[in-house]
C-alpha cells in the first residue's frame, strides 16, 4: 500500500460539499483503467480517442473504490462529481502521495530546445557528488539505479507524485525533471515544490496546443512564480529569457555564453569530441570540460552547473559529473560502422533546434552537408515551412520525408515543407521521399569522404507513428543497417 485516505478526506481537499454514498479508503489514484488496482479512485478524464468515463465499470471491476467523474456513470460505486476532473487530480496527487518533492531536491527544466540534455546533466553531476538520483524526462524516467521508458514528458500529476515517492522511498536525494508547456497548462505539476527551475530558451513549437507564441511563453513562464520556486536560472542570451527575468516573481539568477550575467560561460574552446571552458559566477571559477560538441551544449552545460550549485552540489562533482557524460541518447548521435563520413541522429523537430544542429555539422563538415528530416503529424503546422527554409538555407541538399504522421497524409505534410525549400533551393538540390528508411538510404547511399549526414526529428524514439498504429523504427538503426548494405 502506498498511502491510504477516505474518500471524504480528497472531497474535502478540493472543496465537495461531501455527499457521498459511501467513504471508502482509497489506497491509490488512477486515470488508465489497466492500472487500477483494489482500493483505487478513478479518474474519468475525458481523452482525444477515449472518454474514460466509458471504462468507469472496467475500472470497478478491477478494484476501483470511487470514481471522480463528470456525471453518474452507472458505475456501483461513489461518485465526487465535478465540471474538472483532471483539476481533482491535480489538486488532490500531492496530498495524497505526502508531498514527496519536499523530501528532494528538485531541479526543474523548462525551454524548447535544451530541456533532455540539460536534466542528464544535472544527474549526472549529483550522480558525481555520491548522491541516488532520479530524472523524468522525454527519453526515459530513472529512480536510484532502476530506469523505466517515458510515454510522455511531464507525467500526469497522480503518476509523477507516484514517481516522486518511489524516489524517497529508494533514498533519491536529487531529481531533475523535464517540464513541458503542456505539462504546465495541464496543471501536472501542482504540488511540486522545486528548489531551481531553468529556463532554457523558447521558439517556435507546440503552437497547435497554445495557439501563439505568447501564450506558449506565457506557460513557460508559470514555472517561474515564487509559489513553485524560490529560484529562477534563466539563459538571457535568448530573447525571451530577457524578457522572463523581468516578469517573474522568484529570484532570478542568469546565464550566457554572450552577455554579462551571473554565471557566464568564457573563453569556450573546441577540444576532441567536445568542448571546454570556464564557469565563472556563482561564487565558482571552474574549468569545465564537456564531451559533447556544439556551443547549445556550452549553454546546456552551463545550466546544469548553475542548478547543481544552487542546490549544493559541490565544484569537484560539477567538475566530474559533467565530463564523465558520453552523450545523451538521440542527441547528436553518432552512427559509426567504419565510414569515413559522419552520420548522426538528432532529435531536432523546431526550426530553432534545426537550425542550431545543422550550422555545427557545417562547421565541422569537410565536404557536404546532407539532412533527412520531416515534421510530425497532428502537430504545429505553421514550422513545416519554416523548417523547410532552415534546412535548405544550411545544408547542401536536402531529403524530405515523414516523421510521425499520425492522422495526416504524409505527403501534404510534406509538400507544407517544400513550400519553403522551393523559394531558395539548396545548392545540391532537394528530393521528397515518403518512406523514411528510404531516404536515410538514398541520404547514406549517396554520401563520400568528409560529408555529414543529419538524420533529424525523432532522436531516442524507437517507433514512428501512423493513424491507427505505431511500427518499430530507430533511426539510429535504420541508418546502421544503411551503412552496413
Amino acid at each position: 500500500m502506498l498511502t491510504a485516505m477516505r474518500l471524504s478526506e480528497i472531497a474535502s481537499l478540493v472543496g465537495s460539499d461531501g455527499h457521498l454514498s459511501a467513504d471508502p479508503e482509497i489506497t491509490d489514484l488512477h486515470y488508465d483503467s489497466r492500472e487500477v488496482i483494489p482500493g483505487s479512485l478513478f479518474f474519468c478524464i475525458p481523452g482525444d480517442k477515449v472518454d474514460r468515463h466509458d471504462l468507469a465499470n472496467q475500472a470497478v471491476s478491477t478494484g476501483a473504490a470511487a470514481v471522480v467523474a463528470e456525471r453518474d456513470t452507472g458505475a456501483p460505486v461513489p461518485h465526487l462529481v465535478t465540471s474538472d476532473i483532471r483539476g481533482v487530480m491535480n489538486h488532490v496527487a500531492a496530498p495524497f502521495f505526502g508531498h514527496p518533492s519536499r523530501e528532494i531536491k528538485l531541479v526543474g527544466v523548462t525551454g524548447t530546445n535544451g530541456k533532455t540534455t540539460t536534466t542528464y546533466m544535472v544527474e549526472s553531476i549529483a550522480r558525481a557528488s555520491g548522491e541516488k538520483t532520479g530524472l523524468v524526462g522525454t527519453i526515459e524516467r530513472r529512480v536510484a539505479d532502476s530506469a523505466y521508458p517515458a510515454p510522455i514528458g511531464t507525467p500526469e500529476s497522480s503518476d509523477l507524485q507516484r514517481l516522486f515517492r518511489a524516489m524517497t522511498r529508494a533514498s533519491v536525494a536529487t531529481c531533475a525533471l523535464e517540464v513541458t508547456s503542456i505539462g504546465i497548462s495541464q496543471g501536472r505539476i501542482e504540488g511540486c515544490d522545486f528548489d531551481v527551475a531553468v529556463f532554457t530558451n523558447l521558439s517556435q513549437d507546440h503552437l497547435n496546443f497554445h495557439g501563439s507564441m505568447e501564450e506558449y511563453y506565457e506557460a513557460k513562464r508559470r514555472l517561474f512564480l515564487a509559489e513553485r520556486t524560490p529560484l529562477s536560472l534563466i539563459n538571457i542570451d535568448d530573447q525571451w529569457g530577457r524578457r522572463l527575468t523581468q516578469e517573474v516573481t522568484s529570484k532570478v539568477l542568469t546565464y550566457s555564453v554572450e552577455r554579462d550575467a551571473d554565471l557566464v560561460a568564457e573563453s569556450v574552446r573546441a577540444i576532441p569530441g567536445g568542448t571546454k571552458f570556464l564557469a565563472v559566477g556563482m561564487g565558482m571559477r571552474l574549468e569545465l570540460e564537456v564531451l559533447m560538441p556544439a556551443r547549445f551544449n556550452v549553454l546546456n552545460a552551463i545550466a546544469a552547473a548553475g542548478a547543481a550549485r544552487a542546490v549544493g552540489l559541490p565544484e569537484e562533482a560539477i567538475r566530474s559529473g559533467l565530463s564523465s557524460l558520453k552523450g545523451v541518447p538521440g542527441r547528436f548521435e553518432r552512427v559509426d560502422e567504419g565510414q569515413d563520413f559522419m552520420v548522426v541522429v538528432d532529435y531536432a523537430h523546431t526550426p530553432d533546434g534545426l537550425d542550431n544542429v545543422l550550422r555545427f555539422a557545417r562547421e565541422i563538415c569537410l565536404g557536404e552537408l546532407r539532412v533527412v528530416f520531416g515534421c510530425g503529424g497532428d502537430r504545429d503546422s505553421g514550422k513545416r515551412p519554416e523548417m523547410g527554409r532552415v534546412a535548405a538555407s544550411i545544408a547542401d541538399r536536402v531529403y524530405v520525408t515523414s516523421d510521425n504522421p499520425r492522422s495526416e497524409e504524409p505527403s501534404q505534410i510534406i509538400d507544407q515543407i517544400l513550400t519553403g525549400i522551393i523559394k531558395a533551393p539548396p545548392s545540391g538540390g532537394y528530393v521528397a521521399i515518403s518512406d523514411r528508411a528510404e531516404a536515410i538510404q538514398a541520404a547514406i547511399s549517396e554520401s563520400r569522404s568528409g560529408d555529414v549526414v543529419v538524420i533529424a526529428g525523432k532522436g531516442h524514439e524507437t517507433g514512428q507513428e501512423f493513424a491507427d498504429t505505431k511500427i518499430p523504427f530507430d533511426d539510429r538503426e535504420v541508418a546502421r543497417a544503411a551503412l552496413q548494405r
